[in-house]
């Protein structure tokens, strides 16, 4: 759930670093909770999704180019089976609710990633993607997390209704840190004026 943020780091710095390390990140920061590599693995995965989605790749294509790390590390097998089973089940045509039965209840971190990407290959719309993503039985806070983290890498924030945006607690805080993420290239010593020495202190 937390990983997304590397890719939207390392998205700012992509002239000075190449996609393993964009991978090599998004593993070691799932890694500090999660010590399986079908867990830490994921994270790898997503954090290349979300880099790939915002230099405008495809979804599919996006996958390709994570699956090519993901086969290169050690205990990779569940997380690969997983994301196969994803886009198979994307194409095959069966009702939603019947295919993410089949990818799991997210309760682990190969079917969470597994059951996002699913929802995100066949959502017609954020909100479609973000809906179904959260309605089964098993860990929806996860894959609704994460299903947004990919759809709205691949779609902008414009897409996120309004009526979501209102409530929603922190607003204004996690929207100054996405921005800050993607535009923390371009700080230097003299932006105190912009309020960033306060939200970071020692940056």
């Amino acid at each position: 759930m937390r990983v997304a943020p590397v890719g939207l780091f390392w998205r700012t710095f992509k002239g000075s670093s190449g996609l393993e390390r964009v991978f090599e990140d998004g593993c070691m920061c799932a890694g500090l909770t999660h010590g399986h590599p079908s867990g830490y693995l994921t994270g790898g995965v997503l954090a290349v999704l979300i880099f790939e989605l915002l230099n405008d790749q495809t979804l599919l294509d996006a996958l390709s180019t994570a699956r090519t790390l993901l086969e290169a590390a050690p205990g990779h097998e569940e997380t690969l089976a997983a994301l196969e089973n994803a886009v198979e089940l994307s194409h095959s045509g069966k009702p939603p609710h019947i295919a993410v039965r089949e990818l799991g209840e997210g309760w682990v971190a190969e079917e969470a990633l597994a059951i996002s990407v699913y929802c995100a290959l066949v959502a017609a719309s954020f909100e479609q993607g973000i809906v179904m993503a959260v309605n089964h039985d098993g860990d929806s806070d996860s894959t609704g997390a994460i299903t947004g983290n990919i759809l709205g890498a691949m779609l902008g924030t414009h897409v996120i209704p309004q009526r979501w945006l209102a409530p929603l607690e922190l607003r204004e805080v996690i929207e100054a840190v996405a921005s800050d993420l993607w535009t923390c290239r371009e700080w230097h010593s003299d932006m105190d004026a912009d309020g960033l020495w306060e939200r970071y202190p020692g940056y």
